[in-house]
């Protein structure tokens, strides 16, 4: 059997945050010999965002199908993490928390990050303080939660997008990105809504495709 088809081992976790103990989830492939790992964050806590969304799921599945030890946790005040929502400056120090937690596992690994919606404004700015050697976003919310476009990461970067996306305008994505300096690479998904309703295993296989196409970048 491929190991790619062996289910990860998944521990239950607690990672000390600066607001109290966030609780996650680790999820280890088979074979994964610690050189990278993945940090997921999760959409707006306040509106039902947690690590159990069904995107940051998918997202972790696909790191772990590339043999990547993924990280998910809970923002303060979601699920058993302590504190309160802090719009988007105590949860960019959580996912830091995470970060640091996650190279404390595994000591001397390549840090990839990733996130979805207001996980995904939380990534971007966690990636550039802890120099993530690559970055995921998924419909990420730059534009609700400020992200600095002069502090942005150097790393590769995929962003994906849905033209149909209700609370992220594609539009306005769009012409943010060509603004950039060192744009990240733009998938923009025909047809697929915020959350990705019947399309997830669209999203895996551009994921998958751009670890792929990336290798040699990392």
């Amino acid at each position: 059997m491929s190991a790619n088809l062996i289910r990860p081992s998944t521990e239950r976790i607690t990672i000390a945050g600066p607001a109290g103990d966030l609780e996650g989830l680790l999820e280890t492939p088979a074979g994964a010999d610690g050189a990278r790992v993945a940090v997921i964050c999760h959409p707006h806590p306040v509106y039902g965002g947690t690590m159990t969304n069904k995107v940051v799921h998918m997202l972790a599945k696909s790191f772990n199908e590339r043999g990547v030890p993924a990280v998910r946790f809970n923002f303060r005040g979601v699920g058993a993490s302590a504190g309160a929502y802090d719009e988007g400056e105590g949860e960019t120090q959580d996912a830091l928390a995470a970060m640091d937690w996650a190279l404390q596992r595994f000591p001397g690994a390549s840090l990839w990050a990733a996130g979805f919606s207001f996980g995904g404004a939380i990534a971007v700015r966690a990636a550039v303080a802890r120099d993530a050697k690559r970055l995921v976003t998924v419909a990420p919310a730059v534009h609700r939660f400020a992200v600095d476009g002069a502090q942005l990461p150097r790393c590769p970067w995929l962003l994906i997008q849905g033209d149909h996306d209700e609370l992220v305008d594609a539009g306005e994505i769009q012409r943010w990105v060509a603004t950039l300096a060192q744009p990240p690479r733009l998938a923009l998904l025909q047809g697929v809504d915020h959350f990705f309703h019947g399309r997830l295993n669209e999203l895996r296989s551009v994921v998958l495709e751009w670890l792929d196409a990336t290798r040699a970048d990392e």
